[in-house]
Parts: C-alpha cells; sequence; structure tokens
C-alpha cells in the first residue's frame, strides 16, 4: 500500500527535525510518496522540495489537498496558527499530525478533538520526547523494576540559555508532558511558583512545578529559560531504586544522552546513547523521526494513533496554566 503525504509549513522546526525524516522515511519504505509541500513563503517552500524530494511544492494549502488528496498530512506551523490550520485539514477528512502544541488552550484543543471526532480523522500531536528511544529504554528499565504506581517521585530540569520569550509556555509543555509520559499517569494537581525577572522581559521568569499524580507518584519541574546551558535532566525515584537520565537535547550538554540506574547503591545499569541507539543525527536521536514512523505506520494499518489529541489534552491545559500565571491546577 502506497503513502501519498503532503507538508504544511517549511519553516526552520520543519526543515530541521521533520524533513530530513521524511527523506529518510522515504528511502526506507519505497512505496512512500512525498507529494507536496507548502508554505506561504516561495523560496521556503522550494528549497524544501529540493532538499527533501517533494514532487511539489505550493504556497495555498487548500489547493495541494485538493490536487493531491494525501493519504496523511503534517502541519509544522507557528503555535498561533497550529489549530486554525488544521482543523481545516481534519474537516476535510486527511489524517493529521500536527507540531505540539496542538492547541494553546483547552478550548482550541477540544475544538481539534471535535473536529477530528466529526469526521473519524486518524490524528496525532508531535510532543517528540514521547518517541525518544532514550525515554523508551527508561520506561523500559523501569517497567523490570515497579508498575507506574510504585514510582514515588520524579524531578525533571529543563534548562534553556537565552530565551526571553512572551510565550515559554509553548515549549515547557515538552517538559510538562514528558514527566505525565514517564509517570505514566495524570496529573491530579499542581502548584506554581514564578521566579520572574523583569529586567529581562515582562514575562521572564523561572518556574517551579510541585506536582502530584493520580498514580501517587509526585514531582518537581524546573524551568529555568535564561540559564547557562541547555539540558533536560530526569531523576525518578522508587523503593530503593534512582534511574539518572540525561536527553540528548540539540546535541547540546547532554548530548549523546545517558541512563544509569542504582539498587540499593549498587550501580545495575549504565548506557550512554550512543550505545543505545548508535550515532545518529539530531532527528533522529530526538525523536522527530520515530515519532514520523509511528503516525505513518498507523496510517497504513488504519490503526488509530495512540499519541492523539485526547492524549495531549492534560498538557494543553497545564502549559496554559503556566501561560496565564495561575497558581494552581487541579484535575476536573
Amino acid at each position: 500500500m502506497s503513502l501519498k503525504i503532503c507538508v504544511i509549513g517549511c519553516g526552520s522546526m520543519s526543515y530541521h527535525g521533520h524533513g530530513p525524516s521524511y527523506k529518510r522515511y522515504a528511502m526506507n519504505y519505497k512505496d512512500t510518496i512525498l507529494a507536496g509541500c507548502c508554505d506561504l513563503d516561495e523560496s521556503k517552500a522550494v528549497k524544501y522540495k529540493d532538499e527533501f524530494g517533494f514532487l511539489r511544492y505550493y504556497t495555498d494549502m487548500d489547493l495541494m489537498l485538493e490536487k493531491e488528496k494525501p493519504d496523511a498530512v503534517c502541519v509544522i506551523v507557528p503555535e498561533h496558527l497550529t489549530a486554525q490550520i488544521s482543523i481545516r485539514v481534519l474537516e476535510k477528512g486527511f489524517p493529521l499530525m500536527m507540531e505540539k502544541p496542538p492547541g494553546l488552550n483547552a478550548g482550541e484543543t477540544m475544538e481539534m478533538i471535535n473536529a477530528a471526532e466529526k469526521r473519524n480523522v486518524p490524528n496525532q500531536v508531535d510532543l517528540n520526547r514521547r518517541y525518544m528511544t532514550i525515554i523508551g529504554k527508561l520506561k523500559e528499565e523501569l517497567s523490570k523494576v515497579c508498575r507506574p504506581s510504585e514510582i514515588h517521585h520524579i524531578r525533571y530540569d529543563f534548562y534553556r540559555v537565552g530565551r526571553f520569550d512572551t510565550d515559554f509556555a509553548a515549549t515547557a509543555i515538552h517538559g510538562i508532558d514528558t514527566a505525565r509520559f514517564i509517570a505514566d499517569s495524570d496529573y491530579e494537581s499542581v502548584e506554581f511558583h514564578y521566579q520572574p525577572f523583569p529586567e529581562f522581559g515582562p514575562d521572564v521568569a523561572n518556574i517551579i512545578m510541585n506536582c502530584r499524580f493520580e498514580s501517587g507518584a509526585t514531582a518537581q519541574i524546573t524551568f529555568c529559560p535564561i540559564s547557562g546551558v541547555i539540558v533536560e535532566r530526569a531523576v525518578v525515584n522508587a523503593y530503593n531504586n534512582t534511574w539518572f537520565m540525561n536527553l540528548p537535547i540539540w546535541n547540546a550538554a547532554d548530548f549523546p544522552g545517558r541512563i544509569t540506574h542504582y539498587e540499593k547503591g549498587s550501580l545495575k545499569f549504565d548506557a550512554t546513547g550512543d550505545q543505545l541507539f548508535g550515532e545518529g543525527d539530531m532527528y533522529i536521536t530526538n525523536g522527530f523521526y520515530n515519532e514520523n514512523v509511528s503516525f505513518f505506520e498507523d496510517i497504513r494499518a488504519g490503526r488509530k494513533p495512540k499519541g492523539d489529541l485526547k492524549s495531549a489534552l492534560q498538557s494543553v491545559e497545564i502549559a496554559d496554566c503556566m501561560r496565564k500565571r495561575k497558581a494552581c491546577y487541579k484535575k476536573t
């Protein structure tokens, strides 16, 4: 069965993370047709087509979808445009994969969910940490020792350099969702603590989340957007067991990543990222290739993707609480 793919959005994130993934997928699955790529900036669309092997480029997404009638559509556009463009694609009935966050709040995301359910359209959100090999390995190692209900505490540190964003929540959703993914449980409640730095901008702040999951586990997630290093690091504690994980984010300080497991003070497991997945380009180590493969193979097989809009809804809700500088969140 052939698979015809169209892409909406040829900007930086699409170019560096997803474009190489499509090209590699088409090389590995010969019946793949990279039919069309679209961007309002014609020069970006042309460059994308030539670089990654698409057959045609467009500057009008509706024209592209009408002409190509793809089996799968990927939307990688600025956060404030994702919901409105995705809803247009869903209303046309095309299986859709979209970059995070799918909506900036619960209302936008529910509109997308309703549009998908109305036409029974398969969909997936690009929360790429869920598809990183190193996080998959951590979850595998955790499952050998404890159930999700036996995890005591998770610490997740999320540091960036020079991020003076007016909306850092759109990036912070990764830390929110990854801790939830590791815990394998929804959040029950969150308390937010903000350390503002108005001298760097009205919206710049360190943010600490003190969390409780429905499983009984607790978590502390720390966001420092103007630190001295780009890292994401997790510590997971259970009875007599502790796991440390450093992610290979953007080939930065902790590349190629590492997982270490101690039981009763003794080293039980230690592996670097290159031992787990071999040497790889950023789009592979950071999960972009795996998330695209997962979506495309689900579409081929007629399966509902696991990482759909509904699975992302709570992470969107909590990120929006952060955006609005709320003091707490409680699941209703």
